[in-house]
This record gives C-alpha cells, sequence and structure tokens, in this order.
C-alpha cells in the first residue's frame, strides 16, 4: 500500500549512529523530515546529507527535526557524520522494515539489470504525525531547499 499526503506516518524506532534507540513518536509536536539514502560515504548521498548539513539552522528555526535513514550500520553511520561533520541524526534500518513501510525499498533499474535497492525518498511530517510531503526519486542537489521550501509554504 503506497503512502499519500494526510496519511499517519508509520511509526518506527531504529538505532542511531550512537546506537541509542530513536522513535518517530519523540518528536510529537514538531516536523519532520524523515529521508531515505541508499549508502554512507557515497557520493550523492554524501551530497544530500551535507545539503541537509548545511541548511539544518533554516529547518531548525522552522521547527524541524531532520532524520536520515538507511540500511546502512550505527558504526557506518559514525564515520560518516564524524568525515562529514554531520550535526543531524541517521538511523540504522539493516532490516530494512521502516524502508519497506515508507515505500523507499523497492525494484530499481540501472543498465536494464532490475535490483532491489533504496528508493531515495524524503516525506515531510506535520507535529500531528501525518505525513505533509512526499518527494519520490529525489534528485540530491537542491534538495533540502525544496524541503525548506514546502515546509514554509505550509506553514504559510
Amino acid at each position: 500500500m503506497e503512502l499519500k499526503i494526510k496519511d499517519n506516518a508509520p511509526l518506527f524506532s531504529l538505532p542511531n549512529q550512537d546506537n541509542a534507540e530513536i522513535s518517530l513518536q519523540d518528536f510529537q509536536g514538531s516536523w519532520v523530515v524523515v529521508y531515505f539514502y541508499p549508502k554512507d560515504k557515497t557520493p550523492g548521498c554524501t551530497t544530500e546529507a551535507c545539503d541537509f548539513r548545511d541548511r539544518l539552522e533554516l529547518l531548525s528555526t522552522r521547527g524541524a527535526v531532520v532524520l536520515g535513514i538507511s540500511p546502512d550500520s550505527v558504526k557506518s553511520h559514525q564515520g560518516f557524520i564524524a568525515k562529514e561533520s554531520l550535526n543531524f541524526t541517521l538511523l540504522s534500518d539493516m532490516q530494512k522494515s521502516v524502508l519497506k513501510s515508507y515505500g523507499a525499498w523497492g525494484l530499481k533499474k540501472l543498465y536494464g539489470r532490475e535490483y532491489e535497492g533504496v528508493i531515495r525518498s524524503t516525506f515531510l511530517i506535520n507535529p500531528q504525525g501525518k505525513i505533509a510531503y512526499i518527494w519520490k526519486n529525489v534528485k540530491v542537489k537542491g534538495h533540502s531547499a525544496e524541503v525548506l521550501a514546502k515546509l514554509e509554504e505550509l506553514q504559510g
């Protein structure tokens, strides 16, 4: 079942880079940007993460929290955060259960070859826990600016 705007955001609890359990419910009353990405320390994912890092202050002043989710390990996230000076939480979904519940795991094509992988997606969740906006097959360049613009638009 594909998620739509106004649906309840699927709840989750995953370990962060410090191996602490982080739940979506922890952010009740806040805007939450949940972005799904394929792999730590790869060019596109680094661009996207650094983009969110550089725009985090503006997102924060709008009351938004950023959570990055990938199938990478906690240890991998620690290295990625240290290398790129990331200032937001990365969550490890090695079982891919949250990726699947958000429709961010599925069939992809590369050079005519089909395989399963992360579908780069971002979900903007409102303070009531409802999906306010969805971006699928995200192009990383300038994506955090799009997210900020949508957040500003929705907040009036």
